[in-house]
């Protein structure tokens, strides 16, 4: 009976990954800056939106991203000054979902680029972004206690 309960919650996360749709959890809140933007203002701009990363455009065109962790290992780390342009440090080419794709694509997609941050486009604009920490919030949907049922009765089997 255990492992029919196991196996029902399991389920349910799973289908509840599968049938959600990146729009549906992304934020709205996207900062987006022209690549000939300073580092220092882009900074800026991140602090005052509270933002953790900033699509960066040429022509209006998303190209690029840079990110928190991009400030640390592409900036700080290799001492660049702050007048840099945004456009010396970004990734590129843009990776992006479309809007209307499932939280469960969006997952394998990060997964498969390494990647923390997903812009989400709809008719080729950026409408949104979806993170790791979004994802790992819809994955542990009902409450605490179903997850820790999950990892006890993981546990449960492994000593038997």
């Amino acid at each position: 009976m255990r492992i029919w309960n196991l196996f029902h919650i399991i389920k349910k996360i799973c289908h509840y990954v599968d049938s959600t749709f990146v729009n549906q959890i992304m934020s709205e809140n996207v900062l987006t800056l022209d690549q000939s933007t300073s580092l220092q203002e882009a900074a800026e701009n991140m602090k005052e939106l509270t933002v953790g990363c900033v699509i960066i455009t040429k022509n209006n065109n998303p190209t690029g991203i840079i990110t928190e962790r991009d400030f640390v290992t592409k900036i700080v780390a290799e001492g660049r000054p702050l007048f840099t342009e945004i456009q010396d440090v970004m990734s590129s080419p843009l990776i992006t979902i479309d809007s209307e794709e499932t939280v469960w694509e969006a997952s394998e997609l990060m997964k498969e680029k390494s990647i923390h941050k997903l812009p989400v486009k709809k008719n080729g604009q950026i409408i949104g972004i979806i993170t790791t920490t979004d994802i790992v919030k819809i994955a542990s949907i009902g409450s605490d206690s179903e997850m820790r049922k999950i990892c006890d009765q993981i546990l449960l089997r492994m000593k038997n």
